[in-house]
């Protein structure tokens, strides 16, 4: 007997075919998981504008294009939409903090401009992961 309770006959050796056959595996659900995250944007995705609760504008995320948001014919915003992804570039709100926010590309994540009232939300994009883990 072991001193870890085992059996010399408890512990079996892959064979070589055990071996190929759990590399096989490895592969696939790594090429799985790489791939996966690729497909998850629809081709519907987009972002939805909106200025103080009204519906301003919708814009495909799968579209590059500069959207100014203006506000009574002066533009507060700039909207950038590259890569499949949203980015608020320029704001002429006092703290900026929507500019200094990630771009967003995932289902339900937004860009909040405060002084300005101005939501940028995405709608049909990829599903976000966790951003934390409480315990």
């Amino acid at each position: 007997m072991r001193r870890d309770g085992l059996s010399p006959g408890a512990l079996k050796r892959f064979s070589r075919n055990d071996r190929r056959f759990i590399l096989v595996l490895a592969v696939a659900a790594a090429a799985g998981l790489l791939l996966s995250g690729r497909w998850r944007l629809t081709p519907g995705a987009k972002v939805i504008v909106t200025v103080d609760g009204e519906p301003y504008g919708e814009y495909s995320l799968g579209q590059e294009q500069e959207v100014p948001i203006q506000i009574d014919g002066v533009t507060t915003n700039v909207l950038m939409i590259r890569d499949q992804e949203a980015d608020m570039t320029w704001a002429d709100c006092p703290d900026r903090l929507c500019v200094r926010q990630k771009a967003i590309s995932g289902e339900n994540e937004t860009i909040v401009c405060l002084p300005n009232r101005v939501v940028v939300q995405v709608a049909g994009g990829k599903e976000s992961g966790l951003d934390t883990i409480a315990k």
